[in-house]
C-alpha cells in the first residue's frame, strides 16, 4: 500500500493469493497483513484497490472485504487481470470497479476439505450453503437489478469466467477499460482445482515450468519449509 503525497489517497494492492499465513516474498495477502497496512495510510479519502489474484481462503477473503467496507474512502477497484473466487468478491467493495477488456473475474461455489462422520459431513456442507449465500447477497448488492439470484446461482454452479463485458452486463463492473498488458498471476496449486480456466490464463503457467533449476530448488525449499512451519504450527494451536 501506498499513499499519495497530499494524504488524501492511496493505492491498494492484492497481487497473489488470499490466505491466513501470508509470505510477502510470494506476495500472498492475509487478512492481518492487510489491516495493518491499511491502518498506517491514515484517513485517505480515496482508496484505489488493484487486483491480481486467483483467490484463496473465504474468511481472510471476507474480512479484508468488510474492512474495506467500513472504511471512509471512496474505493475505486481495478481488476488489473484477474479476480477470481475470493478475490471477485473483494473486488464487489468498490464504490466504482474498473476492468480492462482483457481482464476477468471468475466466480464459483464455496468449497472445503471435510473429513468425520455423516453428522459431520453435512455440517461441512450446510456451513458451505451459509458461505455461499453470503457471498451471493455480496454480489447482487452491486449488480442491483441487473442479475437475477436464480441467474447468479446458475453462474456460480458453473464456474464462470466473466470477461470484462460479461461483468459489465451482469452489473459487476462499471466501466470497461482498453486492454492492458497484465499477466494474471495463477498459482499452479489452486489453478489445477478450478474446472473451467481460460486458454490464455493456462499459458503463463507453463511459461513457470521453464523456470532454471536453481529457480526451482529455491522455490521447492520455500515449499517444503512452508509446509514444516504449518505442521508444526498445527502441533501447538
Amino acid at each position: 500500500m501506498k499513499a499519495s503525497a497530499d494524504g488524501k489517497s492511496a493505492d491498494v494492492f492484492i497481487y497473489g493469493e488470499i490466505t491466513k499465513w501470508a509470505w510477502e516474498e510470494l506476495g500472498e495477502v492475509s487478512s492481518t497483513t492487510f489491516k495493518n497496512e491499511l491502518d498506517s495510510l491514515g484517513d485517505v479519502e480515496t482508496i484505489h484497490l488493484y487486483i491480481n489474484s486467483p483467490g484463496g481462503s473465504v474468511f481472510e477473503g471476507l474480512a479484508i472485504y468488510n474492512m474495506l467496507q467500513r472504511h471512509e474512502a471512496r474505493v475505486i477497484v481495478h481488476v488489473d487481470a484477474l479476480a477470481a473466487s475470493i478475490a471477485s468478491v473483494i473486488a464487489m467493495v468498490g464504490d466504482e470497479i474498473r476492468m480492462p477488456k482483457n481482464s476477468m473475474l471468475m466466480i464459483h461455489n464455496a468449497w472445503s476439505y471435510a473429513s468425520g462422520n455423516a453428522e459431520q459431513l453435512r455440517k461441512a456442507a450446510d456451513d458451505l450453503d451459509r458461505i455461499n449465500q453470503s457471498t451471493i447477497q455480496t454480489y447482487l448488492q452491486k449488480a442491483s437489478d441487473k442479475l437475477t439470484e436464480e441467474k447468479l446461482k446458475e453462474l456460480l454452479d458453473a464456474e464462470t469466467w466473466l470477461s470484462a463485458d460479461e461483468a459489465f452486463e451482469y452489473g459487476l463492473c462499471d466501466i470497461v477499460e482498453e486492454s492492458n498488458n497484465a499477466a494474471a498471476l495463477v498459482d499452479e496449486s489452486l489453478i489445477k482445482q478450478y474446472k473451467n480456466v481460460p486458454q490464455q490464463l493456462l499459458q503463463p503457467q507453463q511459461n513457470v515450468m521453464q523456470m532454471s533449476d536453481e529457480e526451482k530448488a529455491l522455490r521447492e525449499k520455500i515449499l517444503a519449509d512452508s509446509k514444516a512451519n504449518l505442521t508444526y504450527l498445527k502441533t501447538i494451536l
